[in-house]
């Protein structure tokens, strides 16, 4: 499998422009994941990559949940890889929470996984809902890391990425492209 960055640019999935992430913040680069997790055989290949990491850490998961929507293909492979079941978490009247009857056992061994981490705020409201229904999150995951020197998306167990890299956000205010006339593009899917 090629390096991570290379098959997001090879499939146009990483853009370049003035983004409204799903965080609130700008930046000039967005990873869409989408683009690269709607062919099967490569979300498969990412998710068993994803899977290997924890494997090797040594850390036991029954169960996978991923934040809806970005990260629900790539959980789904990941879970599939370690032989785990696979949920996703969404969002009721603003709160991340478990719904279509998905139930979690206390001290059910949980791996979350993202296909995108930049503050770190969806994976951290799903840790929240996990350990509202007495699930353990052991550890976190997703394709791409794009906190780096943030500082923002730390979590107090481990996290793994088969990318990691410190891509520029901005607060609106601080923003060059918007003091430069630059009106964001909205292309996550947090309302």
């Amino acid at each position: 499998m090629e390096d991570i960055k290379t098959l997001f640019e090879r499939n146009k999935a990483l853009l370049n422009g003035h983004f409204l992430l799903s965080s609130g913040l700008h930046s000039d680069a967005y990873f869409q994941s989408a683009l690269i997790l709607q062919y099967p055989n490569i979300a498969q290949e990412l998710g068993s990559r994803l899977a290997a990491l924890i494997k090797d850490s040594g850390i036991k998961i029954e169960t996978a949940v991923s934040p809806a929507l970005g990260g629900l293909i790539i959980g789904q492979e990941t879970a599939k890889a370690l032989g785990a079941r696979a949920l996703f978490a969404e969002r009721a009247e603003g709160k991340m929470t478990l719904r279509r009857g998905f139930k979690i056992s206390e001290g059910e061994r949980i791996l979350i996984v993202e296909d995108v981490i930049t503050t770190g705020l969806s994976t951290r409201e799903a840790i929240d809902c996990v350990n509202g229904f007495g699930g353990n999150v052991l550890a976190v995951s997703c394709l791409v890391d794009r906190s780096q020197g943030s500082g923002k998306a730390l979590f107090d167990i481990p996290k793994f990425s088969l990318l990691s890299l410190e891509v520029k956000t901005y607060s609106p205010q601080e923003c060059p492209m918007c003091k430069n006339g630059s009106e964001p593009i909205k292309p996550g899917s947090r309302k």
